[in-house]
C-alpha cells in the first residue's frame, strides 16, 4: 500500500494529472510497443474483438459489448483494469476520487482552498477503480446518480440547496474509474435517459439540483442483442452516445473452446494429479456445446453459454472423483460412460424452443451428447452405413457378430484396471483400434473403444441398457438390421 503524502510532495514527484482516457491510452500504447499481451485469457478474440477494443480505447470511446450470454463480455470489461496506473492520487477523504489538480466536489475544493499545498493526498490502487452494476428493473436514478440526503441535512443543519447534503450514487463514486453496467437493455428506459448528460457532457443532475460535476469515467456497457430480448432495449439516444459497439462471439474451433474450458473450470491441483482426461474426452465435451448451438431443439437466439462446457467439465471430474472414493483407488481416467453426469450441466444452460420443451430437457441433453459422439466418431472411423449388403463385410461386421454371441457390461464404479480389462475382452474392438487409431495415446485408444460402442448403439447396430451403475451392450433387437 502506498503511503499518504501532501499535495506539495505530489507536485515535487513530477506526477502528471491525466484523464482516465489518457491514462488507459498511454498504458495501452506502452504494452503494444513492448509487444506485451494487452488482454490475457480472451481466447479466440485475438483477430476479432481485441483489435476493435484497442481502437475504441485509442479513440477515447465509451464501449458497448454486444453478444449472447457466456461470451466473456464481463471478463473483457474487467481486463481493462490492467490498463490503469497502479496507483491514483486523490484528495484524502473524497467520496468521488477528486483529483487534487482538478477537484470537482465542494469537499475537495474547500479542503484545497484551506490547506493549499498541505492538502493530504491518499492513493487508490487500480483494483479499487473498477465499479460494476447489474442493470435490473428495480434500479433507480438514486442508485446510479444520487439523491438529497435529509438525514445529512438535519445532522449538519444545512438547507437542501447546499451541495453537502447530497448522497452520491455509484456513478459519481466511480469518478476517474471504469464503470461497467451489465445487461443494459434491462434498465428501464426512463433510467437510461438519466445517463444522457453523463455520457455526452460528463456532468450529473440530481433532482433538479443546480450542480455541474464534470465526471471522468470510462463506461463499458454489456448487452444481449436487442432483436431477441423481451425485457427491453437500449433507447436510441443513449446508444447514439456510446462511441463504439463491439460484437462478441462464441469460439469458432474446438481447440479454442478447450482452452477456455481449461482456463475457467475450477479443478483442484490434487484432482488434476489423480484424474486423467483423454484428449478425445475434452474434444467430445466441446462438441456437445457446438451441437447445442446447431440443434433444432435449442433457441439459437438465446445462445449456448461457454459456461455449459465449464460446468460439464467440473461434473465430469466430480464423477471420476466419486469413482476414486468408491473404489478406493489412487488414480482414474475419465470415460465415455461418465458423460451421463454432464446432463445436469446441459439442461440448466440451454433454452429450448417449443419442440424441445415437448421432448423434455433430459431427452434433448441426451440427443446432444449422441450428436457429439457421432461427430467425434466420424472424424476417426468410417461412417456406419444404414444399409448392409448381404455377404459383404465392413469395418464393424466382426464386432457386431461378436455381440450376437456375447454381451459386455461396463460398470461405472470399476477401477481402471477392471474397466479396461472388460473392454479388452472384445477382440474385434481392439482390431478396429489397431487399424484406425494407431497414432492415438493409450488413453485415447481406450476412449475410442467406448466411442465405437456408443456410435453403434446410436446407429441401432447394437443395443445398450443403462442402469444406475452400469451400461450393458448386446446385439440389436429383431428388426434393427436392414439388408438388401
Amino acid at each position: 500500500m502506498k503511503q499518504d503524502t501532501t499535495f506539495k510532495d505530489l507536485k515535487k514527484s513530477g506526477y502528471t494529472d491525466k484523464t482516465i482516457n489518457q491514462e488507459i491510452q498511454a498504458n495501452l500504447i506502452k504494452k503494444i510497443k513492448a509487444k506485451e499481451p494487452v488482454f490475457e485469457g480472451l481466447w479466440g478474440y485475438e483477430d476479432t474483438v481485441v483489435p476493435q477494443l484497442k481502437k475504441a480505447i485509442l479513440a477515447g470511446h465509451h464501449i458497448n459489448l454486444l453478444g449472447l450470454r457466456g461470451q466473456a463480455k464481463t471478463r473483457i470489461a474487467r481486463s481493462m483494469v490492467s490498463l490503469l496506473d497502479e496507483y491514483m492520487p486523490i484528495v484524502k477523504g473524497s467520496e468521488i476520487n477528486d483529483s487534487p489538480f482538478q477537484p470537482i466536489s465542494k469537499f475537495a475544493r474547500d479542503l484545497i482552498e484551506e490547506k493549499g499545498d498541505e492538502t493530504p493526498i491518499s492513493w487508490v490502487h487500480r483494483s479499487d477503480r473498477f465499479f460494476e452494476k447489474l442493470a435490473t428493473p428495480d434500479v433507480n436514478v438514486s442508485d446510479l446518480i444520487g439523491d438529497i440526503d435529509p438525514i445529512k441535512a438535519a445532522t449538519l443543519k444545512l438547507p437542501y440547496s447546499d451541495e453537502r447534503v447530497l448522497h452520491y450514487g455509484m456513478i459519481p463514486r466511480a469518478n476517474r474509474c471504469i464503470f461497467v453496467l451489465n445487461e443494459l437493455p434491462d434498465l428501464q428506459a426512463r433510467i437510461q435517459v438519466s445517463l444522457f448528460n453523463i455520457l455526452q457532457e460528463g456532468d450529473i443532475q440530481i433532482r433538479g439540483f443546480q450542480l455541474r460535476m464534470p465526471l471522468d469515467i470510462q463506461f463499458v456497457f454489456t448487452a444481449n442483442p436487442e432483436d431477441y430480448t423481451n425485457r427491453g432495449s437500449i433507447v436510441t439516444p443513449l446508444k447514439d452516445r456510446i462511441g463504439s459497439q463491439i460484437f462478441t462471439h462464441y469460439p469458432k474451433t474446438i481447440e479454442l473452446a478447450k482452452q477456455i474450458t481449461e482456463q475457467e473450470a475450477k479443478i483442484s491441483v490434487e484432482d488434476k494429479a489423480q484424474i486423467s482426461v483423454p484428449t478425445l474426452a475434452k474434444d467430445l465435451l466441446e462438441e456437445v456445446a457446438f451441437a447445442a448451438r446447431e440443434s433444432e431443439y435449442v433457441d439459437e437466439k438465446s445462445g449456448v453459454s461457454a459456461r455449459l462446457t465449464i460446468s460439464a467439465m467440473e461434473n465430469l471430474m466430480a464423477a471420476a472423483k466419486l469413482r476414486l472414493i468408491e473404489s478406493n483407488s489412487e488414480k482414474t481416467t475419465v470415460r465415455l460412460v461418465d458423460f451421463i453426469s454432464i446432463i445436469p450441466s446441459i439442461t440448466g444452460k440451454i433454452e429450448l424452443v417449443y419442440e424441445g420443451e415437448q421432448e423434455g430437457a433430459d431427452f434433448v441433453a441426451k440427443i446432444l451428447i449422441d450428436k457429439a459422439v457421432m461427430n467425434e466418431f466420424e472424424k476417426i472411423f468410417p461412417r456406419i452405413s444404414k444399409l448392409e449388403k448381404e455377404g459383404k463385410k465392413n469395418a464393424y461386421t466382426d464386432l457386431i457378430q461378436w455381440f450376437e454371441k456375447n454381451e459386455l457390461e461396463l460398470n461405472f464404479t470399476d477401477t481402471d484396471e477392471e474397466f479396461f480389462a472388460s473392454l479388452k475382452t472384445v477382440k474385434p474392438l481392439t482390431e478396429i483400434i489397431s487399424e484406425y487409431a494407431t497414432d492415438f495415446s493409450k488413453e485415447d485408444q481406450n476412449f475410442c473403444k467406448e466411442l465405437i460402442l456408443w456410435a453403434l448403439t446410436i446407429s441401432k447396430k447394437l443395443d445398450k441398457a443403462d442402469s444406475q451403475n452400469s451400461s450393458k451392450f448386446d446385439a440389436a433387437g429383431i428388426g434393427q438390421y436392414y439388408k438388401n
